[in-house]
């Protein structure tokens, strides 16, 4: 009875990839201002203020 006996992950893929069906390329997608409520439009102005402060800091 080893000190680590517990300690393996057995059938456990702790380093998987994520498959190429999950991943999503990042880009909003565009929507009719008409049908807009206000928590779309909340997060259409953060996602813009986020790419603001991504751009400066890429600039750095």
């Amino acid at each position: 009875m080893g000190r680590d006996e517990h300690k393996k992950k057995v059938g456990k893929n702790f380093l998987a990839q994520t498959p190429n069906y999950e991943k999503t390329d990042g880009i909003d997608v565009e929507f009719s201002s008409e049908l807009a409520d206000a928590n779309d439009i909340e997060a259409k102005n953060r996602s813009e203020r986020a790419d603001k402060r991504a751009k400066k800091l890429e600039q750095k």
